[in-house]
């Protein structure tokens, strides 16, 4: 047992109890965020604020500069997402929607543009020398298409969560974050159910004129 338990959390040895205790706290605000997402609820946008504001601090100052574009970038696109999801549309909330053909275009762009400042950020602080460089490389560009694809209330956001979500959880594991990793595994749950959910909705809706 204590072989089990050094093997999944000796990592934290090493830390900060106030850190291990923010992690956490992100972690639980986390876990509101996405659930908030599933059920097409406001309270995503600042659940997920304090969330990704926690992680900002701590993965910046754990070095890990990919992640923590990731947090920067979900921080401010909560805001964005908090903006449209109150906007009213003929008297009525956005709607979920399907993402149109300007909208995947953009999408693609958002993919390239997060895969070359990943990189740069990476080259100029020379940690591009590790295979987890690649991985977070890939994992952000999926991550800031699926953060403005929800942002602007798509379905097709959740596909992105669930390939991001799946490739993390052994990432994070890798790097010492075995609490992370166990919050991406419930994400990847999370976000299958969420995409049926909205999915439900979606068909459900009537066609506005």
């Amino acid at each position: 047992m204590n072989l089990l338990f050094e093997f999944f959390f000796g990592q934290y040895s090493e830390y900060l109890p106030m850190d291990i205790a923010l992690e956490f706290a992100a972690i639980i605000f986390g876990f509101l965020s996405v659930w908030y997402a599933k059920r097409n609820h406001i309270l995503v946008f600042p659940t997920g604020l304090i969330s990704t504001g926690i992680f900002v601090y701590l993965l910046l100052k754990w070095d890990l500069l990919g992640d923590m574009l990731i947090n920067a970038y979900y921080f401010s696109m909560s805001i964005y997402g908090w903006h449209i999801w109150t906007r009213t549309i003929n008297e009525h909330p956005t709607p979920i929607s399907n993402t149109s053909k300007t909208e995947k275009r953009i999408s693609l762009v958002i993919f390239i543009a997060a895969l070359l400042l990943v990189f740069s950020v990476y080259q100029s602080a020379g940690k591009w020398s590790n295979w987890t460089a690649y991985v977070d490389t890939i994992t952000t560009g999926i991550f800031f298409v699926g953060m403005w694809l929800m942002a602007r209330r798509k379905i097709e956001h959740w596909i992105f969560w669930i390939v991001g979500d799946i490739i993390s959880v052994p990432l994070y594991f890798h790097k010492g974050l075995t609490l992370t990793s166990f919050q991406y595994l419930i994400f990847t749950v999370i976000a299958i159910f969420g995409y049926l959910s909205w999915k439900k909705i979606l068909n459900n809706s009537p066609v506005r004129l």
